[in-house]
This record gives structure tokens, sequence and C-alpha cells, in this order.
């Protein structure tokens, strides 16, 4: 009887080293996924800020421009305000 459990004992322990290597095994692999995907969302945020920033300059400079021209018009009115005024007088 001692043997038999002998026995029994080494093949339980056999499979639980097999079943701890297959659990490492994926345990591992889930890590490496892991890490794949957070190394993409890294990558994606990172793209996705620099195309927030490009369009956030891009429309900076439109503002700009916009700002710039509203003032030259602007300028151009009261030209003609004051000319108009002074042929009036």
């Amino acid at each position: 009887m001692t043997f038999r459990y002998a026995a029994l004992a080494a093949t339980a322990a056999l499979a639980l080293t097999a079943c701890s290597q297959k659990t490492e095994d994926h345990a591992s692999a889930a890590a490496d996924q892991a890490g794949a995907a957070t190394a993409s969302a890294a990558r994606d945020t990172a793209a996705n800020a620099d195309a927030a920033a490009a369009k956030s300059a891009a429309a900076a400079d439109r503002a700009g421009e916009n700002a710039s021209a509203a003032a030259a018009k602007a300028g151009r009115k009261a030209d003609a305000a004051a000319d108009a005024a002074a042929r009036t007088n």
C-alpha cells in the first residue's frame, strides 16, 4: 500500500508541476500581450496628442489671420469714414 500511495503522490506532484508550468506559460503570454497592448495604446495616445496639437496650432494660425484681416478691414473703414467726414466739411 505504501508504494501505491507513493506512486499516487508522485503522479499528483508531476501533474501539479505540469499544471504549474502551463499556468506560468499562460501568465507569461498574458503579460506579453498586456505589454504589447500598453505599448500600442501609448503609441496611439502620442499620435492622437500630436494630431490634436497640430489641429490646435492650425486653428490658432487661422484665428490670428482672421484677427489681422478684421483689424485691417476696421482700419480701412475708419480711414474711409475720416475721408468722408473731411469731404463734408
